[in-house]
Formats: C-alpha cells, sequence, structure tokens
C-alpha cells in the first residue's frame, strides 16, 4: 500500500489478493463496469482505493448465492444511484425460486438414482434387472419400460 495526499491505494495484486481473485479478475470487472477503473501511480501503476477489495468481496459473495455477472452489475447500478429500491429484494425472491425449482429437480434426479441403484440395474440400453426404472432405451424408441421388459 502506499500513501499519498488523497489517501491510501493498493495495487493490483495487493487487491486481488485481499479479495481472493486473480488480477485478471480485476480487469475483467473494470471491463464490465463493476468496479470503477482505478487512478494511476506516477509508475503507471493501477491505485485502487481500499474500498476496491470490499466490492470484489460483495460481487463474488453475489455470485455464490446465484447471481449472474449481469444481474450483480444491474444490483450495483441500482445502489449506486443512492436511493433505496425493491429491485434486490425482488431478485433475491426470484432467485429463491430457481433455487426452489433447481432442489425440486436434484430431488427427482436423487430418487430415480436410488431407484437405479436398488434394482441393481447394470447398464442404460440393456439392463438385465426385472424392475428396471431406466426408461432411456425405450425412450429413445418411443416405447415404455414395460413393453421392454420380457414377459
Amino acid at each position: 500500500m502506499r500513501q499519498d495526499p488523497d489517501g491510501p491505494h493498493l495495487r493490483s495484486g495487493q487487491v486481488a489478493r485481499r479479495a481472493g481473485v486473480n488480477p485478471q479478475t480485476l480487469r475483467y470487472y473494470e471491463r464490465r463496469g463493476l468496479i470503477a477503473e482505478p487512478a494511476r501511480s506516477p509508475g503507471g501503476h493501477r491505485a485502487y482505493p481500499p474500498e476496491t477489495v470490499t466490492l470484489l468481496t460483495v460481487i463474488k459473495a453475489a455470485q455464490r448465492l446465484g447471481f449472474t455477472l449481469d444481474e450483480v452489475a444491474e444490483l450495483i447500478d441500482t445502489g449506486r444511484r443512492g436511493h433505496p429500491t425493491p429491485d434486490l429484494r425482488a431478485r433475491a425472491q426470484a432467485k429463491i425460486a430457481e433455487v426452489d425449482a433447481r432442489i425440486a429437480d436434484l430431488t427427482t434426479i436423487r430418487t430415480a438414482l436410488t431407484q437405479v441403484v436398488t434394482a441393481g440395474c447394470d447398464s442404460l440400453t440393456n439392463c438385465t434387472c426385472p424392475d428396471c426404472p431406466l426408461p432411456y432405451a425405450g425412450l429413445a424408441t418411443g416405447r415404455t419400460p414395460a413393453e421392454d421388459r420380457p414377459s
């Protein structure tokens, strides 16, 4: 960190290290408008204000919550306008609905895989278990699993 009349500034590597990102991420976020382009030191190095670390941490946390970078950019832009909006709450509610849908899909997948294990399936296309829950071969030919079973 260096000290100058405008206050302390951090170089790219320092910001990246403290925020847990790589330096290329800083430049990418600058191009996307997520973080402001930093001032330059007399030697031409990027000189970031310390708040950049906090902003990067917030961006990464939002991504972990499932927000895309476009969504994060819009939320940051809304926040920069300085007046409260219901936008974050509405987006969080929509994200909860997405998460719930993914949980439902994963639950269905888990149930199907459990059935495969329990039935002792041994092939996707020519399973020999008596009550095969895998309809893949039949679906490909338009037949039901019951039609695929030997009588």
